[in-house]
């Protein structure tokens, strides 16, 4: 039986932008050091990037752990726990990878100059070299590389139901960022970063506007089988769906779950990708037109402000 790798997409795509996010940080960094003739000083770029990764991962196994207790926690009410707890993480997911889309699209121009500065202050005040700077640019990658990986683990516990899969996804982002790297700071590839960040940003916001859709679907299971496992909760579904177990999703938009199932080819990858249901009810195209409008809108407000110039190393 083939394996199905479409929920490797979305991790793909989100590891993929934020990994040459990180990657550009450290490439700087790097080159800096090299045209202050610190390079003694990369040891510490490395190590910052291998414990950022190993925080990464350690963040994604106390994520993982969190749900399995919870869940257990109490047998009556697992069948809520879950799809709530999924909902949650959902919701943290959109709003940090909403931040960082609308953030890093506005700071792109100033990256550069910002990354330069803060390791020629660690520099300064460490007198050039020694421990003192070693750890100021340590800290300065660790928490790159954390706050990336952070996103993407946040995105995966909130999908955590489709097992290993998304993250054979992330893994091949984070190498496809690293050899992007490699390209532009090792063998001074010219990469229009512009044109990639729009493309990525662009996947990525019908991606997040998904997940809106995904979180409400999540905690209208939970309300729902919360209602069925205590009724005195029943005020909770006070918008029922015209068919099917619905709680707060109102209305039936559409049902083309024979025409164009989710769960298979092609449905499948406009499900991972784009937020696609076979049935969509009200309250999620509300959700997701609404999340477009306002977060599309101000990203698409800020790719004005993007900066035309590559990325240049000094070599």
């Amino acid at each position: 039986m083939p394996i199905d790798l479409s929920p490797a997409l979305p991790t793909f795509v989100i590891t993929l932008r934020e990994g040459v996010e990180a990657a550009l940080v450290v490439g700087i960094v790097l080159a800096y050091l090299k045209k202050a003739e610190q390079t003694q000083l990369n040891f510490w770029v490395y190590g910052g990037i291998g414990v950022g990764l190993l925080a990464s991962v350690l963040v994604g196994v106390l994520f993982g752990l969190i749900i399995t207790v919870l869940g257990a926690a109490n047998e009556t009410y697992e069948p809520v726990v879950k799809p709530l707890l999924n909902g949650l993480f959902s919701v943290a997911a959109i709003a940090m990878l909403s931040w960082m889309l609308i953030w890093m699209t506005r700071q792109s121009r100033l990256l550069k100059a910002e990354v330069e500065g803060a390791v020629g202050s660690t520099l300064k005040a460490e007198a050039g070299a020694g421990w003192g700077a070693g750890w100021g640019i340590f800290g300065l990658i660790f928490f790159a590389v954390l706050r990336e990986g952070f996103e993407t683990v946040l995105f995966i516990s909130a999908r955590f139901q489709q097992g290993w899969v998304p993250i054979l996804g992330a893994i091949s982002g984070l190498l496809v960022a690293i050899g992007i790297g490699v390209l532009l700071f090792k063998f001074g590839i010219k990469i229009n970063l512009r044109l990639f960040f729009q493309v990525m940003g662009l996947f990525l916001l019908l991606i997040v506007a998904g997940l809106v859709v995904s979180a409400l679907a999540h905690v209208d299971v939970a309300f729902y089988r919360l209602t069925q496992i205590n009724p005195q909760f029943s005020n909770l579904c006070f918008f029922q769906g015209s068919v099917g177990e619905t709680c707060f999703l109102g209305p039936l938009l559409w049902d083309t779950h024979r025409l164009l199932p989710e769960r298979q080819f092609p449905g499948i990858i406009l499900h991972t990708l784009f937020g696609y249901e076979d049935t969509f009810y009200l309250v999620e195209a509300i959700g997701y037109l609404g999340f477009l409008a306002i977060v599309g809108g101000i990203y698409l407000q800020s790719l004005t402000g993007w900066g035309t110039a590559p990325v240049k190393v000094d070599r």
